[in-house]
């Protein structure tokens, strides 16, 4: 276990974090394996299709992904309190609500995803190969998320080094898997899909024979599984307000989506690469974030609040020195980067993807902070805050699809989401400098 409570903070961030950067650019591996590869070998339809869907993916699988990190916010509280006995409950209350979860998504990729599509106005000519690709990766959302609580136990302990291990081997499996089903097979965009299912089948399996192997310390016996009104409350609550979080945020990229795709199958394709390039530019950005609500919630076990405080600053820090990097790089090579990724000589998805990057890297800064907050706000078990800001990006983005796209069309676009990060950003710094005080207050005391 890495002790986030003790030792250099600057040191613990690093060790914690750099094991999840590697995983999730392996995991962004995944996605942009199947963006070049389905680009390079079925063209930019094929590309519009996956670009068409992703936005339909996070909504539904998002929500599952949110709610298994708020089981492992509290997994972490309770390892930073030393009470092992709360945690083996709180390890049996989330596989019980995992396979819940699981089975109520599932249901809804069966009897929504068509419907949905259609209201989001995809075209006809990408429809049925968008619906393939989607109701592939939806109908096994199961195998994502216990991948994403057996992975979240682990980094709740402070073990990051073995999800990396794990993700690496399912990546490199993503990637020759897509070439034979796509290259040699001839699946077309259902290829993908189902190599991205079979690699994060094979994640999920390893990494829960590994805490059934070394970890079992905190395996719940049989009397874990009885009903225990307090962790489930906690749990629920924690899981749901992260899980909404990610809907409503996914939500709002779904109706952004529905505006997106009425600018024709070059727009998408455009947005769509530029989106993969944004994901690679913010890793180390969400990283930190991410490690940051676990380093926050084991200290508020310990109740280590300095520490926190020190924490979130050394992180947003960081993240606000690479923000800058990057858009020194996007400026250099945006263009090539689109090239690279969408395997394109079209200029409309080159040009355009290359400005919606110049322009979205300004905002990184602002972006970082509210990453950092957001974040650090989860790990003190702030529920509503974040839901709060997630609101206002979901409004914001209404606004926008009904006032500003139509008129200044993949413009309004490009500077919808930098506004709302601005508008987020203020309301997160709010809340935090209020928990600071709260937190200052308990310093106080202990003297």
């Amino acid at each position: 276990m890495n002790d986030l409570t003790r030792g250099n903070i600057f040191k613990s961030l690093m060790v914690f974090m750099i094991p999840i950067l590697l995983a999730n650019i392996f995991q962004q591996l995944y996605n942009t394996a199947d963006t070049m590869i389905v680009g390079h070998y079925l063209g930019d339809n094929a590309l519009a299709a996956m670009g068409a869907t992703a936005s339909v993916f996070e909504l539904l699988v998002g929500f599952a992904n949110g709610v298994g990190n708020g089981y492992s916010v509290v997994i972490a509280r309770f390892i930073g309190a030393r009470d092992n006995i709360r945690v083996k409950k709180a390890v049996a209350t989330g596989i019980i609500l995992t396979a819940i979860l699981s089975l109520i998504i599932m249901g809804l990729s069966i009897s929504i995803l068509r419907p949905l599509m259609t209201l989001l106005n995809t075209p006809k000519e990408i429809f049925e190969v968008a619906y393939g690709y989607l109701f592939t990766v939806c109908i096994f959302v199961a195998v994502t998320a216990f991948y994403n609580l057996s992975g979240g136990i682990l980094r709740a302990k402070g073990n990051s080094f073995i999800p990396l291990i794990m993700l690496f081997i399912s990546s490199v499996l993503n990637i020759i898997l897509d070439i034979i089903f796509i290259g040699y097979i001839h699946m077309g965009v259902k290829g993908a899909a189902i190599a991205t299912v079979i690699a994060q089948f094979v994640s999920a399996i390893l990494c829960i024979t590994y805490i059934l192997v070394k970890e079992k310390d905190i395996l719940p016996d049989k009397e874990h599984f009885i009903y225990d009104k307090d962790i489930y409350k906690d749990m629920i609550a924690q899981g749901l307000s992260m899980g909404l979080m990610m809907s409503i945020v996914s939500m709002g990229t779904v109706i952004l989506s529905g505006a997106i795709n009425k600018l024709g199958k070059d727009i998408i394709a455009s947005y769509i690469s530029a989106r993969k390039i944004m994901s690679f530019g913010l890793i180390i950005i969400s990283t930190l974030a991410s490690s940051l609500t676990t380093f926050v919630s084991q200290n508020l076990g310990a109740k280590e609040y300095q520490r926190i405080n020190d924490g979130i600053k050394i992180s947003t820090g960081i993240s606000i020195i690479w923000s800058l990097i990057m858009i020194i790089v996007l400026y250099a090579v945006a263009d090539k980067l689109i090239y690279m990724i969408s395997s394109s000589d079209n200029m409309t998805v080159i040009d355009n993807g290359s400005m919606y990057l110049k322009i979205s890297c300004i905002f990184y800064p602002p972006l970082a902070v509210l990453c950092n907050l957001r974040c650090a706000l989860q790990g003190l078990g702030k529920k509503i805050i974040p839901l709060i800001s997630s609101v206002i990006e979901l409004l914001g983005k209404i606004m926008f699809v009904m006032f500003i796209v139509p008129v200044y069309g993949f413009m309004g676009v490009i500077m919808c989401e930098p506004v709302i990060w601005v508008l987020m950003m203020f309301e997160l710094l709010w809340a935090y400098l209020k928990a600071r005080k709260e937190m200052n207050y308990e310093i106080s005391q202990e003297y």
